[in-house]
């Protein structure tokens, strides 16, 4: 389940606060994900994680090359509403020089397969810069499709960008015969 051909997802520990700590205060790597820019101490990110990881209501994933153990980022599913079935998705390539290589789209396969076929959720939905094209690109390829936007939401390199609201369905998602 948590196995692709290049990347498996294994379960964010405690144990790799350093690494996440390391990517958390990359700016090229935050620059599309991070509203803030903030930067964090070691303590707020070992807390970050440590809310993660007690919180029944996320499950947080180290993608992980196969053959070197080497982690690449990280993937989860936040604000799960297990009445609803619904959660919101989230991935982040640390390290940059995998980029644009297909991990994203693996990890993110395997998340949202979990997604629908073990947790039976009934939609996983999102949040992206607009100006992340590359993200709303993939997140497309795999089926999810624009709910909305909220305008000028992020400042960024002196302009106002938007965010917008991407999702996806277990049926439209199944029956595009994403569920090998």
């Amino acid at each position: 389940m948590f196995k692709g051909e290049r990347i498996k997802l294994r379960k964010l520990t405690s144990a790799d606060t350093e690494t996440y700590h390391r990517w958390r205060n990359n700016d090229e790597v935050m620059r599309f994900t991070n509203p803030s820019l903030d930067k964090y101490t070691y303590k707020e990110t070992e807390d970050y994680i440590e809310n993660l990881l007690e919180s029944p209501f996320s499950k947080s994933y180290l993608i992980e090359l196969i053959q070197s153990k080497k982690p690449l980022g990280v993937t989860s599913l936040i604000n799960i509403d297990y009445k609803n079935r619904n959660a919101e998705c989230i991935i982040d390539i640390g390290e940059h020089e995998y980029w644009g290589s297909g991990y994203g789209t693996e990890a993110l396969q395997l998340l949202i397969n979990y997604s629908f076929m073990e947790l039976n959720l009934h939609k996983v939905y999102l949040r992206v810069f607009s100006f992340n094209e590359r993200a709303i690109s993939l997140y497309e390829k795999m089926g999810f499709r624009i709910e909305g936007e909220q305008l000028d939401q992020i400042y960024r390199e002196g302009s106002w960008h938007n965010i917008v609201m991407m999702a996806v369905f277990q049926k439209d998602f199944l029956d595009k015969g994403n569920d090998d």
